[in-house]
């Protein structure tokens, strides 16, 4: 025990009390080590909370504060029509929030009849400035698979897309079948009814448009010769027996 240096050992694991001239430890510097190991036992185990145990299971410091985690306090957060599964897609950007197809087309009817020959469902919504077809199908690509398919169809005729996925908003000119310019939103907002931004950002929703008066028809309440017969009938009341700006292939 005489070779220990004191410089070196003095002070440390809680031997403060140690006299290394003594050759010995007595009962006061055996209960004073003691002590020192018991705090030093005490800051370990309280730096350990956040490590994981030799099990390989985390403690408690690895689990994430759930105080952090928005998490519904009812289901009512959660639109019934889409479920938790749709919801998630939504937010991942795999289903978009809401998309819908702009036209020069006052009648709701009348482009409904365009949805349902183009085989794309909607709910049209009527207005004079241009009717509007909110898009059903909303996975992947789907809204854009509506636009070309509605504008090849339907020849000479042309719609902007609005698609929200993520809460970010794209909004693009299709004709042809073809994708053509991007706009900024503002653009779309400014040449349109007040409630296309209101139906792209969530604030309202086609069923609460009708209760406000707004014409809404379904693209799936009509077959295909009742589609022909309003085209037919809006093509008898356009000028020299057309449709304004639409023709079909």
């Amino acid at each position: 025990m005489s070779g220990w240096d004191d410089d070196k050992n003095h002070g440390a694991d809680g031997f403060d009390g140690f006299d290394s001239d003594d050759g010995h430890l007595s009962d006061d510097d055996i209960a004073k080590a003691m002590e020192g190991f018991e705090k030093e036992f005490a800051q370990e185990s309280g730096a350990g909370d956040s490590a994981v145990s030799g099990d390989g299971v985390a403690s408690d410091g690895d689990l994430p504060d759930i105080d952090g985690i928005d998490i519904p306090d009812d289901a009512s957060s959660i639109d019934p029509s889409t479920g938790f599964e749709d919801a998630l897609q939504g937010l991942l950007g795999n289903k978009a929030k809401m998309a819908a197809l702009v036209t020069r087309i006052a009648s709701a009817q009348l482009l409904a009849a365009f949805c349902q020959l183009s085989d794309v469902s909607a709910d049209c919504i009527g207005s004079n400035q241009g009717a509007v077809a909110v898009l059903r199908n909303l996975d992947g690509d789907a809204p854009e698979a509506a636009a070309r398919d509605i504008t090849t169809v339907v020849g000479g005729m042309s719609v902007v897309l609005g698609v929200n996925r993520a809460d970010k908003l794209e909004v693009t000119l299709y004709a042809g079948g073809q994708a053509g310019s991007t706009l900024a939103p503002p653009i779309l907002f400014n040449s349109t009814p007040r409630f296309v931004e209101d139906l792209m950002l969530g604030i309202t929703t086609v069923a609460q448009l009708e209760t406000k008066g707004f014409e809404v028809v379904d693209s799936g309440s009509m077959d295909h010769d009742q589609a022909m017969k309003v085209i037919a009938d809006h093509t008898r009341m356009g000028r020299g027996g057309s449709t304004r700006g639409s023709s079909i292939d």
